[in-house]
Formats: C-alpha cells, sequence, structure tokens
C-alpha cells in the first residue's frame, strides 16, 4: 500500500513540475546554467512534439515571459518551449553580454544550449536534434549568432531587434564578420546549411533608443567595424536581412510600426511565422 501511494506521488510531483510549466531545472552539465519549459500535454502522453528554444534579454526575466507567453503556440501546436538563464555574474566579473557573443572566458554558451537541449530530450523521450530558437534584444543577439555557427541544428530561427549584428562579412573577424569563425570555435560557417533554415526577423520601427548599442572606443565589445551596420536597431536587423539574403537565405521579415522595444508586441509575429513554418515542415 505504501509502494503504490509513493508511486502516485511520483506521479503527481511529475504532473506538477515535469509537465506544462515546469520548476527551474539546473544543467546536469554546468549546473550553473538553469532553464524552465513549457512541455505540452501531447508529450505527457507519449506523442512526439517539437522544440521551440526562447531565449531571454540583458535582464533574463524575460525568460519568464517567453515561456508563459510561448505556452499557448506550444498547446496547439505540441511544441515544447525550453527557456535556458544564463545568470548576470556567471564569472563573478559583474558581466551582463557574455551570452550574447556565445563565448566568455571558457564559456561556450552555443554549446552549453546544445547539451540542456540533449538532456531534456533524453527526459522527456524527444527527438530534438532539430529545433527552433528564437530571442528578442539580448536573446537576438544570441539566437542569431546561433543559426550562424549551427544551422544544421535548426528548422527555424526568429531574431528579434538586437542591439548588434554579426554581418556574413569574410573579410572581418567574429564579432562584427565570420572571417575567423572555423578557428575561433572549430568549424566553418556554412552558407549553403543556413539558406536551409527558416529564418524571421522582427523589429518595432519606433525602437530607437541607441543609449545600450552604440559600442564606444574601449568598451568590452568594441572593435573595428562595431558600429557599421547601423545606428539603431531596426537599421541593424535591415543590414542583417541584407547579409543574410545575399548569402541566399530566405527571410521573412516584419518591421512593426509605432512599436519601440517591447518584447511581448513582437512575438505574435514569431508565433505566426512559426506556425506556419510547422504546417509546412509537418506536411
Amino acid at each position: 500500500m505504501q509502494e503504490l501511494a509513493s508511486s502516485g506521488a511520483a506521479l503527481r510531483a511529475r504532473a506538477i513540475y515535469d509537465y506544462g510549466e515546469t520548476a527551474i531545472l539546473a544543467s546536469t552539465i554546468d549546473p550553473r546554467f538553469h532553464m524552465m519549459l513549457y512541455v505540452p500535454p501531447a508529450a505527457a502522453e507519449g506523442k512526439k512534439v517539437d522544440l521551440l528554444v526562447a531565449v531571454h534579454g540583458t535582464g533574463r526575466t524575460s525568460a519568464f515571459e517567453f515561456r508563459d507567453g510561448f505556452a499557448e503556440f506550444g498547446l496547439y501546436n505540441d511544441c515544447a518551449i525550453l527557456c535556458p538563464i544564463f545568470p548576470v555574474n556567471v564569472r563573478g566579473d559583474g558581466a551582463r553580454s557574455g551570452y550574447k557573443y556565445l563565448q566568455e572566458g571558457d564559456i561556450r554558451y552555443d554549446k552549453v544550449l546544445l547539451s540542456m537541449v540533449e538532456e531534456m530530450a533524453g527526459k522527456y523521450g524527444q527527438d530534438w536534434s532539430k529545433f527552433a530558437i528564437f530571442g528578442y534584444s539580448g536573446g537576438g543577439h544570441f539566437a542569431h549568432r546561433f543559426a550562424i555557427l549551427h544551422p544544421e541544428k535548426l528548422w527555424a530561427a526568429s531574431i528579434g531587434a538586437p542591439g548588434s549584428v554579426t554581418l556574413l562579412d569574410p573579410e572581418r573577424d567574429w564579432w562584427v564578420g565570420v572571417r575567423d569563425v572555423a578557428e575561433r570555435f572549430g568549424k566553418p560557417f556554412d552558407a549553403s546549411a543556413l539558406a536551409r533554415v527558416a529564418v524571421h526577423m522582427v523589429v518595432g520601427d519606433a525602437d530607437l533608443e541607441t543609449w545600450e548599442i552604440a559600442h564606444a572606443p574601449g568598451s568590452t565589445y568594441f572593435m573595428e567595424g562595431a558600429n557599421d551596420a547601423g545606428a539603431t536597431r531596426p537599421e541593424r536587423l535591415r543590414s542583417l536581412r541584407a547579409s543574410f539574403e545575399a548569402a541566399g537565405v530566405n527571410v521573412t521579415f516584419d518591421e512593426i510600426p509605432g512599436v519601440s522595444h517591447d518584447r511581448m508586441k513582437c512575438i505574435g509575429h514569431t508565433k505566426a511565422f512559426l506556425t506556419r513554418t510547422l504546417k509546412e515542415m509537418r506536411a
């Protein structure tokens, strides 16, 4: 009888903490980093579901908004949502922006994310060898750079209002361009693989504040060409679009009238794009 009660408690705990809006989990590979998910009922019933990774901005709290904001999309499209959390000050130096550029000291944030996806795929019995990625603001930094480095891992990428962009420029080094990607990350840039990813970009046309995104000489991420893509987020995202399209990537571009730097007014466009992409992919 006690064994039955214990079994029932375990099932109830799993239903509460592992499905729907989950608890916050530490990465097994590197417990400095955390994640939370929305896992739809279809997965609890043993069905195969797809995966969307949604990456927070500089404040990190948008991880909660994205997990909950994409939950209805996940419910009706049989898609789990994984929101990684890359804390500020993870190396004890107060730094906020390392994850945006994929590498910070000995940390490779792209590899941290891939290990999270692999771990959760095992936990839920899913094949997430390919997934979609979305990020807004600081997460938009991460999302487009992850797509540049790991296009073979993605079926879609939605890039929202990044403060700075990496153009596919073979004459400039990372992070402004991609000339030294192979030396820096151990794999070359693959334009043909990126061209197979469904790519979406979204920004408000009133997202014009520049105080946080202008790179001044001597600042952490300043390098020659750091501001050449444009002064504002819309200008920089248009430059990224042109760079991607010149490399053969088909880009769906949404510049939303009257919207400033407001993530929750942009994610509806991402949901519409992902819904269409899933429908086409599954067909």
